[in-house]
């Protein structure tokens, strides 16, 4: 994976602990604030974007979350929704102080649960000037069933026995029980959708990212399958780009149409195939789409009445 030879490594403090991020300094003064999905660090999670989005001239600011990845933070590898939220905050009060940045034009970008984020933190952040949720969980509660359909209901009862577990154990401090982030039908693991057995492929083709820990701890399922960011959509005054999946087993690709469509200023790419498509086949069109929506809207920013672009294909 090519990435930006400039690029420094920065630390920022959000809440009990530290945040590592990759800084790549910009010269057009607008700046995309990014992080991984789900249990995804930011290396696999944001390089095959952040790299031509800084090419293009943008300030980027790739960070992790606590407790994951190079973050500080304990216990390791747990996912807590109101935690990754306040991280989001932390990294856009970072991003304003820093000396390329013009604090006026912020973009934040994610994908997966992170994409869910940025709806949530778009929804409750003035300052954002644009948005870009990619592939976003944007309501679990619906794409939950459908994702577990693939799962063999053995497992399932095995999986929630053991997130209980370390529930349980976590009141102890005790070390978390890890689970894998993708598994086959039949093992204890997040998902077992078709596409979401391609995330080891699509984010770390050729084992390019050997120290990304493909778990999370199994508590974390229980807030993550309550997660419905995509209600606050409604709430998100900047510019919004949601790019779906059409054939999207994994968050399905409905709950973002509909995010998109709540949004004032809702913007809506589609593309064929699964969820990773973005980093597949698919990532010529997903960046080309969303370069131009950064460059409209950071750059060139339309009036302040514009409303929502149609439904876009790629």
């Amino acid at each position: 994976m090519q990435v930006s030879a400039t690029r420094e490594k920065v630390r920022f403090v959000s809440g009990d602990a530290e945040c590592a991020a990759w800084h790549y300094p910009g010269t057009n003064g607008a700046c995309v604030i990014m992080a991984g999905g789900g249990g995804v660090t930011k290396e696999p999670g944001t390089d095959p974007f952040a790299a031509p989005f800084h090419a293009a001239g943008f300030t980027v600011l790739a960070f992790d979350y606590r407790r994951l990845g190079e973050s500080g933070g304990l216990p390791r590898q747990v996912v807590r929704i109101k935690d990754q939220v306040a991280d989001w905050q932390a990294a856009i009060a970072y991003a304003e102080t820093l000396p390329d940045v013009d604090p006026a034009r912020l973009a934040i970008w994610g994908f997966s649960l992170s994409g869910g984020h940025v709806l949530r933190v778009a929804a409750r952040n003035s300052q954002v000037a644009a948005a870009i949720a990619q592939t976003p969980n944007a309501d679990a509660r619906q794409a939950g069933p459908k994702a577990m359909s693939h799962q063999k209901p053995g497992t399932l009862m095995r999986l929630f026995g053991r997130a209980a577990a370390d529930a349980v154990g976590g009141l102890f401090g005790r070390p978390p029980l890890l689970i894998p982030l993708a598994g086959e039908p039949g093992t204890v693991a997040l998902l077992s959708t078709p596409d979401g057995l391609q995330g080891d492929s699509a984010l770390n083709p050729g084992n390019a990212y050997p120290e990304w820990l493909q778990e999370i701890a199994a508590r974390s399922v229980f807030g993550m399958g309550l997660y419905r960011p995509g209600l606050d959509a409604s709430r998100v005054s900047c510019p919004l780009l949601v790019m779906v999946c059409e054939q999207d087993q994994s968050v399905l690709a409905q709950p973002g149409i509909d995010a998109a469509r709540r949004a004032p200023r809702g913007e809506l790419v589609q593309l064929p195939g699964g969820h990773y498509e973005p980093f597949l086949a698919g990532h010529q069109d997903a960046v080309e789409a969303q370069l131009a929506f950064l460059r409209k809207h950071l750059l060139d920013p339309a009036p302040a009445d514009s409303r929502r672009v149609g439904d876009t294909g790629a």
